[in-house]
């Protein structure tokens, strides 16, 4: 029995040691490893309340998911920043230090943050924030800083694509004194700058400033011609500012408001106040989304806050908390279970010594670890690019009543696209930006033109030139020392007057001349040009030339007058004084030909009039000599023979009528080489300057000496004159040979001396007069746009008319003596016609001769051999052609006979038989 008990006992020990091994092992299995890990928020604040609930919200669904699964448990530090950056350095390094916190959530501000990174970096502990987006806090300042939210310079590139869409020109920033609102201008006028818009002005508002503050910068904007205003600071901070500006009338039609995302994640509009303050804003934020994981998320949550009051709606800020809980704590599951230690360094026991921060054993590996983790959260695709998010898609909303209504989509890839539940198509452009559907301020339908004339009725400084000479027609200023006024006239001012009165608003302005005290320039055109980039005048106006270097800081209208500029040289008369100036109205080919002509005309009338008229046949010397005078007689009509044959005398009529033509060019243009001048510059091209090396004048303060030097003439060879009579002394006085200036200056100035200078091309090319505003001014495309309606209208010749009168016609100097000749091209025609004449008369002649001499070629019989009809030659002498044909005739006719007496003689004998 007691064996039994024994044995029982021993059972009863071995079952309970196997129990116990069993179920020690299966609490080993179970046993999590905690991990401190810090978070630094703003306790009091609605996002701070918010992003802690989300995290604390992250940890309880990852551990109610994967607990099982998950070794390591993230335990949560609390700290809170009291909203300073002192507050939250100190807490960081109470968390560092005491806590020994493997990373830390938060903190809120981009202040705060750029001063905890730096503790982060000493102790080696990752620093992950979900709200501070200033880009100043760049990923290359630390390698454990990590922004679980976007960089406020992902959004600048859509604010631009929207501005570019309107072809705004110009636009304001206003934003929070601090770094969270300095950090994105710098980038935000890069971006305008590449779209041709420009920040004439940065409305700067302290955190802390009062009403009476934001009402002060408020009616300061409203003085200013831009109406695009952009918002970057705190909700807070802008809902004030919006009910100011809904105060005093700046929530009206022709403004436009943009609000970045900072402002417009945390846009609520249940306020019936905020929301009326705010209608018509445009508001950028990033897109999320929505899906049905989300949509439980915000139900949750939503029931979760039923209770708090104080948590406001959830926004993206919330979701980037919850998103950045879970991946912290795949990261820190992701290095495994290990001695989770710092290592000690300069132990000391002030919570407050720098020098003593512990070091992480494992922070590099968690750094690593969170560069590596990516995942689906409630945000979207999670994962650090550089360490902090990255999207390429930003919503655009219009505050309608108490909806934030979406009416566009910016994606990198199409900008802003038409079709908005496609995201694609061609991005919107200023043509079309009317299909995005918009209430603007005041209730407005119309697309705003982003600026106005100021409130306060400002005038324009309008900066003029002070000149004198030909010069002063286009700026005159006479200054009236008893009144201390000047008066402003000019073909400039007139034009600049007329155009203005085409604006379809008002603006008022002064004309300012360019003087200092002595009523003299106060510097080149250059300088005032620069005035315009100083802000010292809002335009300038006269005879301003437009080229390249000067549009690098000033804009350009288009031009009022044409462009180039030209050389100008003196004339010289090159009338004929020759001795044989009689030989050069005619060339050498028409002198050849027409001697030719009269030789063949000689030739036909003597072939002509030979047999019938005596005076052409005598012995042969006197037939050519006959021949001849009467040919060249005919010149001056003076023949004293007389023609008896009519082809003799068709042959006459015609060769005289082209005789009368040939004489009588010749005349004229004799008369024009004796008589009229021959005018004809006395340069011709930019390298006979070169090569001659002649003295250039160029005009006083113009871009043309910068020009000239272009064109390598040399500086010693260039000598300035000051105006249009100066320059016509200094060609009197030999101290020049030609000149440069532009178009507009010389074409009056030859037009006045037409018979002693002239224009020689080439022109070089320039961009003609035009008016000066300051970069991306508003008001430059409305002149524009006058300056085209004034050119085409008669208006614009009655300025010129009015101002440098009805300018003569110079003649073209480039016809030379050589177009006053005459040459046979003119003339073949006519040589043709009498030359065909003369052939005709000739076949017709010998025609007729043929056929009178017609018994002279019948032959004797079928054998009788016909003899040709004899040369004739000249040597031989008429009397032997005669000779010739007598004989030749009696042959003939005696052979004739003797057939007629043969034939009788047979008739009669067979009338005997």
């Amino acid at each position: 029995m007691r064996r039994m008990d024994t044995l029982i006992g021993v059972l009863s020990i071995a079952l309970l040691l196997c129990f116990q091994v069993c179920f020690a092992k299966e609490a080993a299995e179970h046993i999590t490893i905690p991990v401190n890990v810090g978070v630094v928020l703003d306790a009091h604040t609605e996002i701070g309340k918010m992003g802690m609930k989300c995290i604390s919200m992250a940890l309880s669904d990852l551990y109610a998911s994967h607990g099982s699964s998950y070794k390591t448990r993230l335990v949560l530090n609390r700290r809170d920043s009291k909203g300073t950056v002192v507050g939250a350095a100190a807490a960081a390094l109470d968390l560092l230090k005491n806590v020994e916190v493997q990373a830390i959530l938060g903190p809120m501000t981009s202040m705060q943050a750029n001063f905890v990174i730096n503790l982060g970096d000493v102790a080696q502990v990752p620093i992950i924030s979900f709200s501070a987006t200033s880009p100043s806090l760049s990923y290359t300042r630390s390698e454990f800083f990590f922004r679980a939210t976007l960089n406020d310079l992902s959004q600048v590139q859509a604010i631009s694509a929207f501005i570019h869409a309107f072809g705004w020109k110009a636009a304001v920033p206003i934003y929070v004194h601090n770094e969270f609102g300095e950090g994105i201008i710098p980038f935000l006028n890069d971006a305008l700058e590449k779209i041709n818009t420009n920040l004439p002005y940065r409305s700067v508002i302290h955190p802390l400033a009062s009403d009476d503050e934001i009402l002060k910068e408020l009616y300061k904007l409203m003085t200013m011609q831009t109406r695009i205003f952009i918002v970057h600071m705190p909700f807070s901070l802008g809902s004030r500012l919006f009910m100011k500006a809904k105060e005093i009338g700046m929530m009206s039609k022709g403004y436009v408001w943009i609000t970045t995302d900072g402002m417009t994640n945390f846009l609520r509009l249940e306020n019936s106040a905020i929301a009326r303050s705010m209608q018509g804003v445009i508001g950028i934020k990033p897109h999320v989304r929505v899906t049905k994981r989300l949509q439980a998320f915000s139900y949750r949550w939503r029931y979760n806050s039923q209770e708090e009051a104080s948590i406001q709606d959830l926004n993206i800020y919330g979701l980037w908390a919850y998103d950045a809980t879970i991946a912290l704590a795949m990261a820190v599951e992701k290095i495994g279970p290990r001695h989770f230690s710092f290592q000690k360094i300069n132990v000391s026991n002030g919570s407050m010594d720098l020098d003593s921060l512990p070091v992480s054993t494992v922070g590099k590996d968690l750094q690593h670890a969170l560069v590596d983790t990516s995942f689906t959260g409630i945000s979207g695709d999670f994962h650090f690019k550089n360490r902090q998010l990255d999207t390429s898609i930003f919503e655009i909303i219009n505050v309608v009543g108490k909806e934030k209504k979406v009416i566009g989509i910016w994606t990198t890839e199409n900008g802003i696209p038409r079709n908005l539940t496609s995201m694609s198509g061609d991005p919107i452009l200023p043509s079309s930006a009317a299909s995005l559907d918009i209430l603007w301020p005041g209730d407005s339908k119309s697309i705003p033109k982003g600026w106005v004339i100021p409130t306060n009725e400002k005038k324009l400084r309008i900066g003029v030139p002070v000149k004198d000479g030909i010069s002063s027609k286009f700026v005159r200023v006479i200054n009236d020392l008893k009144s201390n006024t000047s008066k402003v006239s000019g073909f400039s001012i007139d034009i600049f007057d007329a155009v203005m009165a085409t604006l379809p608003y008002y603006v008022p302005y002064d004309y300012v001349p360019f003087e200092n005290a002595d009523g003299k320039s106060a510097g080149s055109y250059d300088d005032m040009i620069y005035q315009v980039y100083l802000g010292n005048f809002d335009a300038v106006v006269g005879d301003i030339t437009i080229i390249a270097n000067r549009s690098n800081y000033v804009d350009f209208t288009l031009p009022y007058t044409e462009s180039g500029v030209t050389m100008i040289v003196p004339v010289k008369d090159k009338k004929q004084k020759t001795a044989w100036v009689f030989l050069k109205p005619l060339t050498w080919d028409l002198w050849l030909t027409s001697v030719c002509f009269f030789i063949f005309f000689a030739f036909v009338i003597w072939i002509l009039e030979r047999k019938s008229n005596e005076e052409f046949g005598q012995t042969p010397p006197r037939q050519l000599g006959t021949s001849l005078w009467f040919s060249f007689s005919t010149m001056v009509f003076s023949q004293r023979e007389k023609v008896v044959t009519g082809l003799a005398r068709f042959v006459v009529i015609i060769w005289c009528f082209v005789v009368l033509i040939l004489t009588q060019s010749y005349t004229a243009s004799l008369t024009s080489m004796l008589t009229v001048s021959q005018l004809e510059p006395t340069l011709t091209s930019i390298d006979q300057l070169i090569q001659n090396g002649v003295k250039v004048g160029y005009p006083k303060g113009s871009f043309v000496l910068a020009l000239l030097r272009h064109l390598n003439l040399n500086e010693a060879n260039l000598i300035m004159y000051h105006n249009m009579d100066d320059l016509h002394n200094a060609f009197l006085d030999g101290r020049i040979a030609a000149a440069f200036d532009e178009l507009p200056y010389m074409k009056p100035f030859v037009a006045e001396y037409c018979s002693k200078y002239t224009m020689v091309a080439p022109t070089l090319k320039a961009g003609g007069f035009g008016f000066v505003f300051p970069k991306g001014s508003p008001l430059l495309p409305d002149v524009s746009r006058g300056i085209l309606i004034i050119t085409e209208e008669p208006e614009m010749s009655k300025f010129e008319t009015g101002w440098f009168g009805k300018q003569n016609i110079c003649p073209n100097l480039t016809t030379t003596t050589s177009s006053n000749r005459v040459d046979v091209n003119s003339f073949w025609g006519l040589f043709l016609i009498v030359g065909a004449a003369s052939m005709l008369a000739l076949v017709v002649f010998s025609s007729i001769s043929l056929y009178e001499h017609r018994n002279l070629f019948v032959g004797s019989g079928k054998s009788q051999r016909i003899d040709p009809i004899p040369t004739i030659s000249l040597s031989n002498g008429s009397e032997e052609i005669e000779g010739s044909c007598k004989e030749k005739e009696d042959s003939v006719i005696n052979h004739s006979q003797q057939n007629s007496m043969s034939r009788s003689a047979s008739v009669e004998d067979n009338e005997e038989m």
